[in-house]
């Protein structure tokens, strides 16, 4: 538009011009003064003589940068070094020399947090790979509570030591472990105990019996229950029976209630993830019998009643060839490992 404007210009004037365009006449006078003169260079400030040279701004940031300053404002600062009769600069001048640094924020060496290693665990046998942990039971009045410490085999559900105690600390915790260890005959450098980090988990005491027994210890990430997701799950199982007291009126009650439970859930309960088998059956090697067993009842009854079984002669459910803590994963998706076939692998993952 400038352009037509000023090629109508030269032959009709400007006012003509950029009346018929509709175009300012200021804007076609900035159009050629800019066209004629280039546009000026910035120039570079020159330092105020009375600024800080180089070496005085260098002072000013040692100081507070110092471990004795580091956690002190400029102006706290500032008056510190005045009440010892020492003036470097103003604490507006301070604040400026750490602009420049970008250093306006914290210069404190800040906490950083360690990076968890996301646990994976397998499981292909009983005694393997336990995982432990520790329920609240509600007692008689409020804020009363008892402990409920539980390890579980993660491969047969089978709870192969349980204690319910007043307190929870690392020295019953050990007991525990270490009793139910030896009732289980684990052999050194064939056991790996998986738990959260509680208090009584992470402690020095277990982690020297651990050691002691040649067994292996690792630990969920912190805040992500499902890296001990069968103890979680165990727990859910205990708190949802019908028979599941709102309050237990003592430490007694709590150990009777807990042993029906634990004969229940162990020797009655038929367990999804075991493929409708008990947690005993499959941590003493009695699964292949009972397998079979369900598989001549099948078997008959299909014989019998071919008809009613539209998708052919039915099958029992397998029992899982391996049970994962976090399956390992390739491109965000779970590996997907060789196993026997018809057996299927049970996965636990975040």
């Amino acid at each position: 538009m400038m352009q037509s404007a000023e090629q109508l210009a030269q032959t009709e004037g400007i006012a003509t011009a950029c009346q018929a365009l509709g175009v300012s006449r200021g804007a076609l006078y900035r159009e050629r003064k800019g066209a004629m003169e280039p546009a000026a260079q910035p120039s570079e400030r020159p330092a105020p003589p009375r600024a800080l040279n180089t070496a005085e701004k260098a002072e000013v940031r040692d100081v507070l940068n110092s471990e004795r300053f580091q956690e002190s404002s400029p102006r706290q600062v500032y008056a510190t070094l005045l009440d010892e009769k020492q003036y470097l600069c103003s604490w507006r001048t301070m604040y400026r020399i750490l602009s420049q640094s970008q250093e306006v924020r914290e210069r404190r060496n800040q906490l950083q947090h360690p990076t968890y290693v996301r646990p994976e665990l397998l499981a292909t046998a009983p005694n393997q790979l336990w995982s432990w942990d520790i329920t609240k039971l509600l007692g008689p009045a409020k804020w009363t509570y008892y402990y409920l410490y539980v390890i579980l085999d993660v491969f047969s559900r089978y709870v192969v030591g349980w204690m319910v105690a007043e307190r929870e600390t690392a020295a019953l915790a050990e007991q525990l472990i270490a009793e139910t260890c030896a009732k289980q005959g684990i052999q050194s450098g064939r056991l790996t105990i998986h738990a959260d980090r509680g208090s009584a988990m992470t402690s020095k005491p277990v982690a020297l019996l651990m050691a002691d027994l040649g067994v292996t210890k690792t630990h969920s990430r912190p805040h992500v229950s499902n890296d001990n997701p069968f103890s979680e799950a165990q727990f859910k199982t205990l708190k949802y029976r019908p028979d599941y007291p709102d309050r237990f009126g003592c430490v007694a009650d709590a150990r009777s209630w807990a042993q029906g439970f634990f004969a229940w859930y162990n020797g009655e309960h038929h367990h999804t993830g075991l493929g409708l088998l008990t947690p005993v059956d499959v941590h003493y090697g009695r699964s292949e019998a009972v397998l079979a067993s369900r598989q001549a009842i099948l078997r008959e009854a299909y014989e019998a009643h071919p008809e009613r079984f539209v998708n052919g002669a039915p099958k029992p459910l397998a029992l899982p060839a391996a049970v994962w803590i976090n399956p390992p994963q390739e491109n965000g998706q779970a590996q997907s490992l060789p196993m026997a076939a018809p057996a299927h692998v049970e996965t636990i993952q975040p």
